[in-house]
């Protein structure tokens, strides 16, 4: 397909993903969800798995081939518009005692599904089609385990962000919570694929990257964003330019090293100096790219997702369970952590609550092992099945604690001599 007759394509999807991701998430608004998990849902909906089950020519007319490629990136920007402006606002939160914590909770979050998802892999071995001729074995239970130790960075954020949690110290704990276990299960992800492939270069990629990474955001962008924002009043055009270039610049950095381009955008956010110019160029870069382009990167995962597969009964039985391991290891051990880092009972289980939603980066996740051939379309259709229902699952939980069991003002936000009791007891 030509360009010309690309961008009549593009423009007409535009206003059919437009339009249905608001409708998908008005009514599913209704049931309690927030609008990020109607856009999931509606991915789904105009994907393979319903329009192109029913009308399959409707499918490809509406997204053809030839347009795939640039609705992804046409996602990309409104997921790295969204994660800036997230970043920006996690700063704002930052204390000595989140640290801590977030650190806690995201090693448990990341060693219980590890191992569960590993031994649920092992003992489906021989019992269900979920491995590749070719691949050692070893590396796909590897594979699952590193999945479901994957929280929703992306859709956390924004689950945090709709229903107004962003200035509560859960909210904070479960962003600094989730960016950590993320940035950990990416490298253990490299590690995997370094391991399928027989060379190294991935996983040391990834390591020596994250060094020169955090290195050029604390002695070069920092002051740089500083010096060219450090006007309060308004923002001039040539400001907003410097700010999106290293926006990008720090996306495409964080691609290239295998960590996924948000974490570069979380944290070129988080280094923004507090001051006018710096809060109306955010603005003025999330907000239009946040709404029209952020929708698109939901469609284009929900139209790789298939759920035909479902009907093979051994499958759908491990599909069962790993729902199961996936909500005890990553909600259960969540909620653990917490309390033994001395967070209250109602910090705790929000913790476990939000931690557990994997959405869209387990999709990534997904999609990058099924294109590395380490995974088959079984294994890639079972989990995408925990990745949604895990997901669907956060809105509710979160609304029913609410309701039973309401933060205290002051609750989860222990002095440094509790804190300090709780570690040491």
């Amino acid at each position: 397909m030509s360009v010309t007759a690309l961008s009549p394509r593009f423009f007409i999807a535009v206003v059919v993903i437009l339009l249905f991701c608001r409708l998908v998430s008005w009514s599913i608004g209704r049931a309690g969800q927030p609008p990020v998990v109607g856009e999931m849902v509606a991915g789904v909906l105009l994907g393979p798995s319903l329009l192109g089950a029913v009308a399959p020519r409707v499918e490809h007319e509406l997204f053809p081939a030839a347009l795939k490629p640039v609705l992804y990136v046409a996602g990309q920007i409104g997921l790295v518009a969204f994660m800036f402006q997230a970043g920006h606002e996690f700063r704002s939160h930052l204390d000595r005692h989140i640290a801590r914590a977030a650190l806690a909770v995201s090693s448990a979050g990341i060693a219980a599904p590890l191992v569960l998802g590993g031994l649920l892999a092992i003992a489906a071995h021989g019992r269900v089609g979920i491995f590749v001729s070719g691949v050692s074995p070893t590396v796909t239970e590897s594979f699952v385990g590193v999945a479901l130790a994957i929280t929703a960075f992306p859709m956390l954020a924004r689950i945090i962000t709709e229903r107004g949690l962003s200035g509560t110290r859960y909210g904070s704990l479960a962003l600094a919570s989730g960016a950590i276990d993320d940035v950990v299960a990416w490298c253990l992800l490299a590690g995997v694929l370094a391991a399928a492939s027989g060379r190294p270069k991935p996983i040391l990629v990834a390591l020596g990257g994250i060094v020169v990474f955090a290195l050029a955001i604390l002695y070069g962008v920092r002051p740089l964003l500083a010096r060219t924002l450090k006007n309060g009043g308004s923002v001039s055009d040539g400001q907003v330019l410097v700010v999106a270039a290293v926006l990008f610049a720090a996306a495409w950095f964080t691609d290239e090293i295998g960590l996924y381009s948000v974490f570069g955008a979380f944290c070129v956010g988080m280094a923004m100096p507090s001051s006018g110019a710096a809060e109306r160029a955010v603005g003025t870069i999330s907000t239009s790219n946040r709404i029209i382009f952020l929708p698109m990167f939901f469609i284009y995962s929900g139209l790789n997702t298939r759920f035909a597969l479902l009907g093979n009964r051994p499958l759908l039985l491990f599909s069962l369970l790993a729902i199961v391991v996936a909500v005890v290891g990553k909600f259960g051990a969540c909620w653990l952590a917490a309390r033994a880092s001395g967070q209250d009972q109602a910090t705790a289980v929000r913790l476990g609550a939000l931690m557990n939603a994997r959405g869209l980066m387990q999709l990534i996740a997904l999609n990058v092992g099924l294109q590395a051939g380490i995974i088959n379309s079984e294994l890639f259709t079972a989990l995408v099945l925990v990745a949604l229902v895990t997901t669907l699952m956060a809105s509710p939980v979160l609304t029913i604690l609410d309701r039973k069991m309401p933060v205290r003002e002051d609750a989860g936000s222990p002095e440094p001599e509790a804190e300090l009791a709780a570690a040491a007891g």
